[in-house]
């Protein structure tokens, strides 16, 4: 049987009308004593971890944020009624000041894979600091090399030409680029509520205009979206492609220069591109003399479990593939990998990026490859991420705040409608679930472009009890509304 949400105020005026005054005030003191306790013995059940990190001894949450709005950009924004003051975090852990521990549902935006502060990722990094931090890709050092081997050796096919970016933003920028210089055409195929980046070219190729400054942006055509939830052709891909055909041949000359898209989209709100979709779109844009671009910004690095990278789970090969968070476990590195054949495209000229590659990034990006592999996070992403969307399907069936539960691994979306059948944004709800699971201890994410969806991205070393632990909160936390 579905939860119905009573208001508190509600509840309070219709129990006010049966109750005497004093027998009332035992009856809610009563109520508010056992809330007490039972969130007290949620809390006490977050899994055990040994670590404690040492006292904070820095500014208090109250200046860095009176600095915040002093000096640094006014764009900038944060979660929570009252902002978390973040100093300390080891594996899917965090810790504020006061030396409260979190579970870590959000991962730095799906940054965070091999867990906060992973020994074996943070001495690479520093080892290298210590011999030699930064010199240029002018001369000749192993870490860039070995790096870009081990990368391309987990890629398919003929995708083994690597340029080191600092950022996603930057790598998709250069993948553009790359694709209008190949081809000769200057159109680029997006979806709608895609995002890609901040700068130029991948503002235009981003579809949000949360996202979005009125600033020239040109060339880029924006396709329906085979979002399985909200799409107008449901879980059917192959109806959704067709509009991408009707762009080419209505919206270009005939030719373009490429098709790029996430294989799950993050901002957007976890959406899963609906099954046969992106086969039939490569083969459109094929024809058409374009390059195919896969944003593995976010799904990539094993975070899906069943593939190392998102458009695996399409049967899919790219023709460019770009990448940057999971990749370094939290250090400023991103990557476009493409074939030898368009790499030479940019011999045309002189490109160069003066700390793309550098040694302290590439030695931390080859730890992580290696940490991955050792400790089966993939393995661990597959088995940890089934359990917890079966149990977060459970919860879909028990309120009917939750409109949808999707994602493949470790990178899960819950949305919240007020409602299901219009599947009317719950703006509101979704932040007050967030703030009060906060109180208990487990940080998520938010996003999509009505800002209702959880996204549920933690380091790859979450554990069953995590999941667990996290799903129990949100039922918690919805059950109290």
């Amino acid at each position: 049987m579905m939860h119905r949400f009573i208001s508190v105020r509600r509840l309070f005026s219709e129990t006010k009308c049966s109750l005497p005054c004093q027998l009332r005030r035992r009856c809610f003191s009563q109520v508010a004593r056992n809330e007490i306790d039972n969130r007290d013995d949620l809390v006490r059940k977050m899994p055990p971890f040994d670590y404690s990190p040492p006292p904070y001894t820095g500014p208090s949450a109250d200046e860095i944020l009176s600095k915040r709005k002093e000096y640094l950009s006014p764009s900038m924004f944060y979660f929570y009624t009252k902002p978390l003051n973040i100093v300390d975090g080891r594996m899917q852990y965090l810790f504020d000041d006061k030396g409260r521990r979190y579970l870590d549902a959000f991962g730095g935006i799906a940054t965070v894979c091999c867990g906060h502060c992973h020994p074996d990722v943070v001495e690479a990094i520093v080892n290298q600091t210590k011999r030699l931090q930064h010199s240029t890709v002018l001369y000749l050092n192993h870490a860039i090399a070995d790096f870009a081997e081990a990368l391309a050796n987990k890629l398919p096919g003929n995708l083994k030409v690597v340029f080191f970016t600092n950022s996603g933003t930057e790598a998709n920028e250069l993948a553009m680029m790359i694709a209008r210089l190949y081809t000769g055409c200057h159109d680029i195929i997006s979806l709608r509520n895609a995002y890609h980046g901040n700068a130029a070219a991948t503002m235009g190729a981003t579809a949000q205009s949360n996202w979005k400054f009125n600033v020239v942006q040109s060339g880029v055509h924006h396709a329906l979206n085979p979002d399985p939830y909200r799409g107008v052709f449901g879980s059917d891909g192959e109806k959704y492609a067709k509009d991408v055909q009707d762009l080419i041949q209505f919206g270009t000359s005939g030719n373009v220069a490429g098709f790029v898209s996430e294989a799950i989209q993050g901002v957007g709100g976890i959406i899963e591109l609906a099954p046969g979709y992106l086969p039939a779109v490569y083969s459109t844009i094929k024809k058409a003399g374009g390059l195919c671009i896969a944003d593995e910004v976010q799904a990539g690095f094993a975070r899906t479990g069943s593939h190392f990278w998102g458009f695996e789970n399409h049967g899919v090969v790219p023709d460019i593939v770009t990448m940057a968070k999971g990749i370094g476990n939290g250090i400023p590195l991103g990557a476009v990998v493409t074939t030898p054949e368009i790499a030479e495209v940019l011999t045309r000229r002189s490109y160069f990026n003066t700390f793309g590659g550098n040694p302290v990034c590439t030695s931390g990006g080859l730890a992580v490859l290696k940490v991955i592999e050792k400790e089966k996070l993939q393995e661990n992403a597959f088995v940890v991420g089934t359990s917890l969307k079966e149990r977060l399907t459970a919860l879909k069936n028990k309120y009917d705040l939750i409109g949808d539960v999707r994602g493949r691994g470790l990178m899960l979306g819950v949305e919240l409608v007020t409602d299901q059948k219009v599947k009317t944004p719950a703006k509101l709800e979704t932040i007050h679930v967030m703030d009060q699971m906060k109180e208990l201890g487990v940080l998520v994410g938010k996003g999509g472009f009505y800002g209702n969806v959880f996204r549920i991205t933690p380091p790859l070393c979450f554990t069953k009890e995590d999941a667990d632990f996290l799903v129990d909160a949100m039922d918690y936390t919805m059950e109290k509304m």
